[in-house]
């Protein structure tokens, strides 16, 4: 049975809360890692895969609400599509949900370690070649994601999603961030998963950047209709 289109505030109601639990997610894991090893290897891949499962149950369960984008790279570069039959005002609800949920979500992780919420990270992330990496993971992100609806499949994102953050936490630079509202939340602790203050505007404008880039690669390698793409017919074979 297909569910009725939910109201906007319980789409921006899912937003919020689906970030909240993501970046809860990220950041408590890192910050259990953390005390649980001391080889950066362990707490790399400890990291990767909670973020990675909890990014795909979470896109599975709040997705037919309000399309699971818990990211303001997402909504825009999906309103940029509709940008001709969506209110703006929709696009700003989305990001504001999704800013107060990376902040709820990184206090709410901070309360639960019994570490006092609110300590700024002291993590500086703002050397180029982490730029480069953030703009890299951010456009392959934004790929999967238009590159999922060209194809006509959007059921996979779960799985591929999930499966591209997991990967690029591993194979960028810049730990893939790819999330200008998790990495505003991100610097509320000083952990494991911390990027200070002073280094998210660049960050952002990196993953900003990577968004062009994606939209861009999928404009180029899917058509900018925005409609699926339809394989190519193999030309009828003559038999006579």
């Amino acid at each position: 049975m297909r569910m009725s289109p939910a109201s906007l505030p319980r789409r921006v109601t899912a937003e919020f809360t689906g970030t909240a639990a993501l970046v809860a997610v990220i950041v408590g894991s890192g910050i259990r890692a953390d005390s649980l090893s001391q080889d950066i290897g362990v707490r790399l891949i400890a990291n990767a895969a909670a973020s990675a499962i909890g990014l795909g149950l979470l896109i599975a369960l709040l997705g037919p609400l309000s399309g699971a984008h818990f990211n303001p790279v997402v909504t825009l570069s999906e309103w940029w599509d509709r940008r001709r039959k969506q209110d703006g005002r929709e696009v700003l609800a989305y990001v504001a949900a999704q800013v107060a949920g990376a902040l709820s979500g990184a206090l709410l992780a901070e309360a639960m370690f019994g570490r006092a919420p609110g300590s700024w990270s002291t993590e500086p992330r703002a050397a180029l070649h982490l730029l480069l990496g953030e703009a890299v993971a951010t456009a392959g992100l934004v790929l999967v994601v238009r590159g999922l609806r060209h194809i006509g499949r959007p059921q996979l994102a779960p799985v591929a999603v999930a499966g591209y953050i997991g990967a690029a936490i591993w194979f960028t630079s810049s730990g893939s961030f790819a999330n200008p509202a998790a990495t505003v939340g991100r610097s509320l602790t000083d952990s494991f998963t911390g990027i200070a203050p002073a280094s998210v505007p660049a960050y952002a404008a990196a993953q900003l950047l990577g968004m062009l880039l994606g939209m861009g690669l999928a404009g180029v390698l899917y058509g900018t209709d925005g409609a699926p793409a339809e394989p190519r017919k193999a030309p009828a074979r003559r038999t006579g």
